[in-house]
């Protein structure tokens, strides 16, 4: 057994502060035969873990660590290697949606938010987890460019890989944390992207990420047709990476709005939202049947998926821009306050390292 320091949300935050972060020492249980240790290095925040802060449990996701005890039957790593994983950490192998190869859609699954609130975070010295849900992270990527795509990264990649083609034209609303991966992932899968912000500052960025176009859009203002826009073909594929930022006077969640995108998409064209939001999603019904537009869900990747992922951002140089921030107390404290008040650029990371 080893003692680890954790890092929590408190359950009743002290009065006037909207979240509180604690630290205790936990002691981990004995490592079971599929299981590995592994000594925490980096973790990424995702808007997610802001949801967990009420919750006590250890915080975090997106972790990357080195492998310091194996399992008895654990054989896929060895000590000194370096893994990373999300928020799964293990399915039951047996359901329906796990025999197909969709086993992030587990129907019987032990996962971040629901399961092992001792046990699941990354924002800790050591963790305890299944060989099943780990992933290697190759040589050369650096745990500040691993983290993020444990979360973020199979987020937007399953979302590319499921639903569009190389000859699509492919739409990012929102150049943030899953946004900035987004557009690097499909430009390098040979997508035409097109970027859509609030922020016209982001213009230049989008670009160096090889986005083709960049159009600064706010629901209230903005004319969302091809020639208010002055855009020359519609999008066939649009992925939604925030509910918030362009929505206009008004406000309200994006879901809301849907339809205010149906002039600038094509026939048959697929909408797929990959934000959390508790509303309601509401758009025009005849429009949608009479074009034969779809609007899907994806979650995170399956195994198969997130390792062909971590590969192929591996192999492109997918490079994640994020802001850093020491793993104690403050900088988490910090780094959740920035996230809440939309300023990090574009992706929180956690390390020991910076201690």
């Amino acid at each position: 057994m080893v003692e680890t320091i954790q890092f929590r949300g408190a359950p009743v935050p002290s009065e006037g502060k909207p979240f509180e972060i604690t630290q205790n020492n936990f002691t981990l249980p004995s490592i079971k035969p599929d299981e590995y240790l592994v000594k925490v290095t980096h973790s990424g925040l995702c808007g997610s873990d802001l949801m967990m802060t009420r919750l006590g449990a250890v915080l975090g996701h997106e972790g990357v660590g080195t492998i310091v005890e194996c399992g008895t039957s654990a054989t896929l790593y060895k000590p000194g290697d370096v893994v990373g994983w999300g928020p799964m950490s293990s399915t039951c192998g047996s359901c329906d949606p796990c025999m197909l190869g969709k086993d992030a859609y587990c129907l019987h699954p032990s996962q971040y938010g629901s399961h092992g609130h001792d046990t699941h975070g990354s924002l800790c010295s050591y963790a305890v987890r299944k060989e099943q849900w780990l992933f290697g992270i190759p040589k050369g990527m650096s745990g500040e460019d691993a983290a993020p795509l444990m979360c973020a990264g199979g987020t937007v990649w399953t979302a590319l890989v499921t639903y569009c083609k190389p000859y699509d034209r492919v739409g990012i609303v929102s150049l943030g944390g899953l946004g900035h991966l987004a557009v690097q992932f499909a430009a390098k899968m040979g997508c035409e992207v097109v970027v859509f912000s609030s922020n016209p500052t982001k213009r230049s960025e989008a670009l160096s990420f090889n986005a083709s176009e960049f159009y600064a859009i706010n629901g209230g203002t903005s004319d969302l047709s091809l020639a208010g826009l002055g855009m020359e073909k519609p999008i066939d594929r649009l992925i939604l990476t925030s509910p918030n930022g362009i929505t206009g006077e008004g406000g309200g969640s994006l879901s809301e709005k849907l339809g205010m995108f149906y002039g600038i998409l094509s026939m048959n064209s697929t909408i797929i939202p990959l934000y959390v939001d508790q509303g309601q999603m509401t758009m025009p019904c005849f429009p949608t049947m009479m074009r034969g537009m779809q609007i899907v869900g994806s979650c995170i990747c399956s195994r198969f998926m997130q390792k062909k992922m971590i590969e192929f951002a591996a192999r492109h140089k997918i490079h994640c821009v994020v802001e850093k921030f020491p793993m104690t107390v403050d900088g988490i404290t910090e780094a959740i306050k920035r996230m809440q008040e939309g300023k990090i650029r574009y992706r929180g990371i956690i390390a020991w390292e910076y201690n």
